[in-house]
């Protein structure tokens, strides 16, 4: 399984922070502020920074975590995941999933500063054009298109060089990427023993993997080089860059951490301003902090709906029923939950490259994390993918005659394999392998029907719902996993294309055949039982709180992210996708948030 969708324990420690930083209550009781921000995740962490960088406005973020500081594990690319499972970790877990035989899976989330970018995959992929212009499509906002998003995909980046410093001539385009921005993104910076051969494949089954020079361009079609938020052989997350000193040196930026916020609250007796939160403090104490202007919930997919439902917005007669008094019948909030499920598939290989098996391999991570530490070099710069295809079906697929489209338009793939040596592998023994991704679902309705491809459709399915009144009880996430046949089907054929590029000329002699369960799996129902058995969740969720247009009776937010029908409260966090980007989220969220700053400026002058 791949390392960079497996979670283990492995535990790190933080210190405190300088700058503006607070883990008690009390320290801001006396303070104003013309903007609370819920959340220090992607999103919040980039709303901060801009909207501080006006001396005149106040600023509170609420972290529920603790500090990124010293925390190892949260800097050392090739430990992407290590952080699951534990204090940095919500450590929520879905409801049974009848599409994957009634499993319940994890869904590991941020509870750091800098939320899910201090403990992701790092992977930067933007998506297509088309999902953006669907955006703007489906908000009836323009400034969503990919070309009107364009200064801020280059405010949020800033290229650099790889951590080896190899020459990277034809493996990424420079006009499409930004080199001042905030968020350090490279390729690769340690060589994998198949690059070689992957990049050949191209050539040899140029039809079906052509190479793609820069999947970041708008038009991800094809096989490339993966980019990664890495900067010289670090992570580089939203606490590292939006939240550097250079930030938390403002005297108007005060960041409360291990801190949650509960509920957003009336501040009217008509209930149509919510400008306060109800904050519990690490010691258990609630109190309520007051924004003049406004409140941002950027608590993420799942802690965004959580809280709207305890403060009364959302389905009017399921807050009842829980005893929450209502204060605003918004139904679609916690509804539209999306998730891309992926499964892996790995084939054993003459390979004898050291590195394979290094997660298993105690002294050997021992050895290159010193090499990582004196020089940031190493295979601990990467983690140990080098390149992704992304890929759609055929035409003339049974797949698309017997459902209608899903996708965003003519540029987006339907599946993606992220394709790694054995370095990535959790099991002793050489391998290479695919993690293998439907990334257009269907799994987010409620039926088989299309995703919605204009402003009038919009589509339910995966929920994010409350169990109780219970401020501190778990929500109820149920992403509906595979329960579309599409999603099933296409995971068939991932598998049926990963086959196909290493059987390969350039594989002979180096691959030896697949190894685990799906070896004997060779009928359509044979490789859905597969797939049904062994997928599990990318935590690319979205949906929750999802955008629609002005005056729509559906959706949750207006296109300039205001929760409809409520002043002083806006969302600006991946809730408010109504679909799923065609890759991971990450780079969309940052995309968001910089466009969401500029909103917020704008109104407030």
């Amino acid at each position: 399984m791949w390392h960079f969708y497996v979670c283990f324990l492995l535990l790190a420690l933080t210190s405190s922070t300088g700058g503006v930083f607070h883990r008690d209550v009390s320290a801001i009781a006396d303070l104003n502020f013309d903007f609370i921000v819920v959340g220090g995740g992607t999103a919040g962490s980039v709303i901060a920074n801009r909207l501080t960088e006006n001396p005149n406005f106040q600023v509170l973020v609420i972290e529920a975590g603790p500090s990124n500081q010293n925390v190892l594990n949260s800097q050392v690319p090739f430990d992407a995941f290590s952080l699951g499972n534990t204090r940095f970790d919500w450590n929520f877990t879905s409801t049974p999933q009848s599409g994957l035989g009634g499993r319940i899976v994890p869904y590991t989330r941020g509870h750091i500063l800098g939320g899910s970018s201090s403990i992701n995959s790092m992977f930067y992929t933007r998506g297509s054009s088309d999902d953006y212009d669907r955006l703007a499509r489906i908000s009836g906002d323009s400034g969503w298109s990919w070309d009107n998003l364009q200064p801020y995909i280059r405010r949020n980046e800033k290229w650099t060089k790889p951590a080896d410093q190899h020459d990277t001539d034809g493996q990424f385009d420079p006009a499409v990427h930004g080199f001042s921005g905030m968020t350090f993104v490279s390729l690769p910076g340690f060589p994998q023993e198949i690059d070689d051969r992957v990049i050949k494949t191209t050539h040899q089954l140029n039809h079906e993997f052509p190479f793609n020079r820069d999947m970041n361009s708008g038009t991800p079609l094809g096989l490339g080089w993966l980019q990664s938020t890495i900067g010289g052989g670090t992570r580089s997350s939203a606490a590292t860059s939006y939240l550097s000193a250079n930030a938390t040196q403002r005297s108007n930026l005060h960041i409360l951490l291990e801190t949650r916020v509960t509920r957003i609250l009336s501040t009217t007796r008509d209930q149509l301003s919510m400008r306060a939160v109800e904050v519990l403090s690490s010691s258990g104490t609630l109190t309520v902090a007051n924004a003049s202007k406004e409140v941002i919930l950027s608590a993420g997919t799942i802690g965004t709906p959580t809280i709207l439902l305890h403060s009364g917005v959302g389905n009017k007669e399921e807050l009842e029923q829980l005893g929450i008094t209502s204060i605003l019948n918004l139904p679609d909030v916690g509804r539209n939950l999306t998730d891309q499920p992926v499964i892996s598939v790995n084939w054993a290989t003459t390979s004898q490259s050291p590195f394979d098996g290094l997660l298993t391999n105690t002294t050997l991570e021992a050895q290159e994390l010193a090499v990582w530490q004196t020089n940031r070099t190493g295979p601990l710069v990467t983690v140990g993918i080098n390149h992704v295809a992304w890929l759609r079906l055929p035409d003339n697929s049974p797949i698309l005659n017997e459902f209608l489209d899903p996708s965003a338009g003519p540029n987006t793939p339907h599946i993606e394999l992220a394709i790694g040596s054995g370095m990535a592998s959790f099991f002793p023994g050489h391998f290479v392998g695919v993690g293998a991704a439907t990334v257009t679902p269907l799994s987010s309705q409620s039926s088989d029907a299309p995703l919605p491809n204009s402003p009038d459709e919009f589509s339910t399915g995966g929920t994010v719902k409350l169990g109780s009144s219970d401020i501190l009880a778990g929500p109820l996430i149920d992403p509906a996993m595979l329960s579309s046949k599409f999603d099933v089907q296409a995971l068939r054929e991932a598998i049926k294309s990963a086959k196909r590029f290493f059987a390969a000329p350039a594989w002979k002699d180096f691959v030896l055949g697949v190894v685990g369960p799906v070896a004997n799996a060779t009928t359509d129902q044979e490789l859905e039982d597969f797939v049904r058995s062994t997928a599990f969740p990318s935590g690319h969720v979205v949906g929750t709180a999802a955008i629609s247009a002005q005056g729509a009776p559906h959706g949750v937010v207006d296109p300039d992210l205001r929760l409809k029908h409520v002043s002083g409260v806006r969302i600006v966090d991946a809730s408010v996708l109504p679909f799923v980007t065609c890759g991971h989220t990450q780079a969309p969220v940052y995309i968001i948030a910089e466009r969401a700053a500029d909103l917020i400026k704008n109104d407030w002058k």
